[in-house]
């Protein structure tokens, strides 16, 4: 079962490690698997891919907060591929009163989640469109242990291109730092420019340095909010992740590198993985 809350809900995906930003985090080493990227990966510059490299189908993982969007988008900026959100998925199906589409909101209306079968069938309408032929980025799908063996059920079909399984890289980061990034993020309701006192404060506390308004704290931006989230994140993501390790298809990079290293670390992963599986 799967909710889509909408993003503004969620604690929000911004960049990833560029120094002054809400974005500085750490992350555990990676494994030792041939196909992983490791700390010293990303400090050296990207093996280069070919132009004929196809990216394939790449699942991005990583907790709350991490900065998942912005590298999925330097990827699609890169590569000319579409980044795959369940949650976009679902609301243009609302949105355009599909079948998949009032079947979901049916369900959402009566209190409900939405259901994997659901879920799936739109995922597999949306990997039939012809951007999807060179790869993709996806973001929030596969969440659970069924929903990744549908997928590799799916594509493992000849008539889905590129004809590559997907591949899994995790951007891996400390609970500490996580925790940090999330509870000291402030915003100016004026200007929308966004603080962290722990790391981009302000000049005065709790004021905006461009307009003096006060800032605010969202209200899920709380420690027990998080801690929630991590745990129904750790719960759901395990099984995922074993999956893909076991099958030789899971890189993890540090997310305690600037923005660019995390990325360069990201496309080493991505040429590693797709060298290993071919």
């Amino acid at each position: 079962m799967t909710a889509f809350p909408p993003r503004a809900a969620a604690f929000g995906d911004d960049a990833v490690g560029s120094e002054g930003s809400l974005t500085n985090i750490s992350a555990s080493q990676a494994s030792g698997l041939t196909a992983h990227a490791t700390t010293s990966t990303a400090y050296h510059p990207t093996a280069q891919a070919g132009n004929d490299f196809l990216p394939g189908p790449v699942l991005l993982l990583g907790a709350p907060g991490v900065g998942k969007g912005t590298q999925a988008q330097l990827l699609v900026t890169k590569y000319n591929i579409p980044q795959i959100s369940t949650g976009d998925l679902l609301r243009g199906n609302i949105a355009r009163g599909t079948e998949l589409g009032l079947k979901a909101k049916e369900i959402m209306s009566s209190g409900h989640l939405v259901d994997d079968e659901i879920v799936n069938q739109m995922v597999l309408h949306r990997l039939q469109e012809p951007d999807t032929h060179q790869g993709y980025i996806l973001d929030g799908y596969p969440r659970t242990l069924d929903q990744a063996k549908f997928l590799d059920r799916t594509i493992a079909d000849p008539i889905f291109l590129p004809r590559l399984p997907v591949v899994a890289i995790s951007i891996v980061v400390s609970y500490d730092q996580l925790l940090q990034r999330i509870t000291g993020r402030r915003t100016c309701p004026t200007c929308k420019h966004i603080y962290n006192i722990y790391s981009n404060a302000p000049k005065v506390a709790d004021v905006c340095d461009y307009d003096e308004a006060a800032l605010t704290q969202r209200s899920d931006d709380t420690e027990p909010v998080f801690i929630e989230r991590m745990k129904t994140f750790d719960a759901q993501t395990a099984p995922v992740v074993a999956h893909y390790r076991d099958q030789g298809r899971f890189a993890e990079v540090d997310g305690n590198l600037s923005l660019e290293s995390v990325n360069v670390a990201i496309e080493q992963a991505l040429i590693d993985l797709r060298r290993a599986t071919r």
